[in-house]
């Protein structure tokens, strides 16, 4: 049977995320692993469909200047094909003007007819005549022409630069639109990142270096999928991001303590605590979610941990119990959050996200915080973690807490549990740290360390 070609697999990935409004990562690593397709091919997919979802409010802007009755009159699946042929043209500099052009027009051409593909050519031919005409300054004070200059939405585009100043938001704006490294972070219960290292190299051909964030962590940089990988299968390493590793580290987790993961799903950083804690203690990962606690519990089986205990429950719920009440040594409360710190690796959160919902969250996180507070025993150890960037969902929210709850203060330490660079290059405030996605081309990610006193 004759295997679709990558563009083809590319368009049909952007067809079904616009109309199932599906997660994107997930669309694309269930059809790269039933494609057939080799490495090269995989890479070419990915790039267009992140491509395409990353870019999407500057290729929409050209292309309903280009199309005479506007994208909304056309058919789903020939505005997908019009952002593909487009997309190469404007930032694939690699691939030749006619052959984006000539590949698009022969896809339209096979999914349509002869009039469609006509459509598809006039389009990016016109485009290429007058691309002049679509140039965006690097600097400007214009949130709209940042805004498509760098493909973000505009209401995120002002309150960054209200926020963080112009330079900052387009140093995050350029971070966002560059790929995602690939990392993992290594069972240190099993084998030490040295010999991991080692391992990759020889079983897939890889090239791999040490990460400079965390001392469990290990950047990919060649090899493939590490979840496809032997070594992957044998519970040797873990996918997460740089960023995410250093969550676990800030607790500073000891053996044989009590520790509560508020909202464990996948089990990432629930894990990670186990192997600091070599396997002794007690951690119980718990989740709102049914789905999800499988997800939980397929990693610890993975990693050969026996510690972790898993509970599916919201951990409001669980700090009515009374024999829980004052119970754990530390909590660790990886919030749900606006997720604006991951747009790198999830673009579509930059377009599915609304201002008016970090409100909403913020709510969330406020009777988190209230909740896992109840929890902890005195002389504990409180770690609030997001994978975003907004201020009222970190700083402000950690702040409030403080404000409501005297017996908890900032722990000025935090530093000496994170790598010196952390302290060097982010933002830090007292007892907590920022990091953006240029610092260290990792996740946007908070973390803030707070002590229970008596």
């Amino acid at each position: 049977m004759r295997r679709k070609p990558a563009r083809e697999w590319a368009l049909d990935i952007l067809l079904q995320y616009e109309q199932n409004q599906s997660y994107s990562n997930l669309l694309l690593n269930q059809a790269l692993q039933k494609s057939g397709l080799d490495a090269r091919d995989k890479r070419l997919v990915t790039e267009l469909v992140y491509g395409c979802i990353q870019r999407l409010n500057t290729l929409d802007w050209i292309l309903n200047q280009l199309v005479k009755k506007g994208l909304s009159a056309l058919k789903p699946w020939v505005r997908q094909a019009l952002r593909l042929g487009l997309y190469q043209l404007m930032y694939l500099d690699r691939i030749p003007e006619r052959a984006a052009v000539n590949e698009t027009v022969h896809l339209a051409k096979k999914r349509g007819h002869q009039g469609i593909a006509n459509l598809v050519n006039g389009v990016l031919r016109r485009y290429l005549r007058e691309k002049e005409k679509w140039t965006f300054p690097a600097s400007t004070d214009s949130t709209k022409e940042l805004a498509l200059a760098y493909s973000h939405p505009e209401w995120l585009v002002k309150r960054w630069v209200q926020v963080y100043g112009l330079e900052t938001a387009i140093a995050m704006m350029q971070a966002n639109l560059r790929p995602a490294r690939v990392s993992v972070r290594v069972n240190r219960l099993k084998i030490d990142r040295d010999r991991f290292m080692a391992l990759w190299r020889e079983k897939e051909a890889g090239e791999v270096v040490p990460s400079d964030l965390s001392p469990d962590g290990v950047i990919i940089e060649r090899g493939g999928n590490p979840a496809h990988s032997s070594l992957f299968a044998q519970g040797l390493c873990t996918i997460q991001d740089e960023s995410s590793m250093l969550v676990a580290r800030a607790l500073a987790p000891k053996p044989g303590m009590r520790i509560l993961d508020a909202c464990a799903a996948p089990g990432g950083k629930s894990t990670h605590l186990a192997e600091l804690m070599d396997n002794d203690g007690s951690v119980l990962a718990c989740d709102i979610h049914p789905h999800k606690m499988e997800l939980i519990r397929s990693n610890v089986n993975r990693l050969g941990i026996q510690m972790i205990e898993t509970r599916q429950i919201d951990v409001r719920k669980l700090a009515e119990e009374p024999d829980k009440q004052g119970y754990f040594d530390a909590i660790l409360l990886d919030a749900p959050c606006s997720g604006l710190g991951v747009i790198r690796r999830k673009p579509d959160i930059k377009w599915s996200k609304e201002a008016e919902e970090i409100d909403s969250l913020v709510q969330l996180q406020k009777e988190l915080l209230e909740s896992v507070a109840k929890l902890l025993r005195t002389g504990g150890v409180l770690l609030y973690s997001t994978c975003t960037i907004e201020p009222r969902e970190n700083q402000e929210q950690v702040e409030q807490f403080l404000q409501a709850h005297p017996d908890f203060i900032p722990d000025r330490h935090l530093p000496d549990y994170l790598p010196p660079v952390v302290q060097q290059k982010s933002m830090t405030g007292e007892g907590w740290v920022q990091i953006f996605p240029h610092h260290f081309e990792s996740d946007g990610f908070f973390i803030a360390r707070l002590i229970k006193q008596a």
